[in-house]
């Protein structure tokens, strides 16, 4: 029995005191590297120098462990959230941004000096060579009105254009109470300052609307809207017709603003206005020709510029009934 005992305790010391450890050699694999007993470990010598190799890459590689396990985070933690921190964050913004304007606003327009500005012929105002130029454009049909219009934004394969692209269907919504249907449009972005505030284009000293366009020869509808909230209302806009060719070739577009007409609602109204052009707060592009089926517009780019040959200020004449009317 005494022999059994101590073949029993000495089986039990081996398992608790000698159980190797594995660690996954750069070039061998894994391979028993010591013992979980320092005393052992003490009366063990190094033979030769790859001992020593081993323990020194060993020690490597449990100081690289060591700093693995510091970095990890707990999924059950979660991260702090200040909502005072955010808002204050979001007014020092605001504020950095009105402090940029101001010394914009005191070097020139747009930050500009002023002779500079005034010498200027030509200016691109909308370009699209990147996703950060569509963030700039709103799309919408018909279907927030129940029709059945899709039209999508997207940039072309080479990034020098965007594609317009949907399918236009003229289909009256089953709500009973619309009888009309079918358009699409695409509208720019309202400019926002510091604390978002409304700001408007001034292009008072140009005369002309300059587009760089490839359609499908569908005709659309440019419409301008002015940042004149105390006078004009939401649905008020200034309108004029885009044609395009079709096929594979580009064409430029020159559009005076001495002839687009006001409107209300669709509607062209008796009492016509010029354009207040340093109030310009967006552009926008309507396909509405009730052909049924799909369309396309690609555009290059959007601008101004000076046409010298031009000199007409206003396309439409008001009677003076009509002038008397309107006051």
């Amino acid at each position: 029995m005494a022999s059994i005992h101590k073949l029993l305790t000495g089986t039990y010391i081996h398992r608790k005191f000698l159980k190797p450890r594995t660690a996954l050699h750069p070039f061998v694999g894994v391979r028993f590297v010591g013992y979980s007993s320092s005393n052992l470990q003490k009366q063990v010598a190094p033979a030769d120098s790859a001992s020593q190799q081993r323990k020194t890459e060993e020690g490597v590689q449990g100081h690289h462990h060591k700093e693995v396990a510091v970095d990890i985070t707990s999924s059950d933690k979660k991260p702090e959230l200040s909502f005072e921190k955010a808002i204050r964050e979001e007014i020092v913004g605001h504020f950095r941004r009105l402090k940029d304007e101001i010394v914009a606003h005191l070097i020139g327009p747009e930050g500009r000096p002023l002779q500079e500005v005034i010498m200027e012929q030509a200016k691109v105002v909308w370009k699209f060579r990147g996703k950060e130029d569509l963030d700039k454009w709103i799309v919408t049909s018909d279907k927030t009105i129940g029709g059945r219009s899709e039209i999508f934004l997207k940039m072309s394969k080479n990034n020098q254009s965007a594609l317009l692209y949907g399918t236009l269907s003229s289909e009256a919504p089953q709500d009973g109470d619309s009888s009309q249907s079918g358009y699409c449009a695409m509208i720019s972005r309202i400019p926002r300052g510091a604390f978002e505030r409304r700001l408007s284009y001034d292009w008072s000293q140009f005369n002309t609307l300059y587009l760089r366009v490839r359609g499908d020869g569908r005709p659309w509808m440019v419409n301008i809207k002015q940042d004149t909230e105390y006078i004009q209302r939401k649905n008020q806009m200034y309108s004029y017709f885009m044609f395009t060719r079709g096929g594979p070739y580009w064409q430029e577009v020159k559009i005076p603003f001495s002839k687009f007409f006001f409107s209300n609602q669709g509607r062209v109204r008796d009492t016509q206005h010029p354009l207040v052009l340093d109030k310009i707060s967006s552009i926008g592009f309507t396909l509405a020709d009730k052909v049924d089926g799909p369309f396309f517009l690609e555009i290059d780019f959007i601008g101004v510029f000076t046409d010298p040959a031009h000199t007409e200020e206003f396309a439409y004449e008001n009677s003076p009934l009509l002038q008397r009317l309107s006051r």
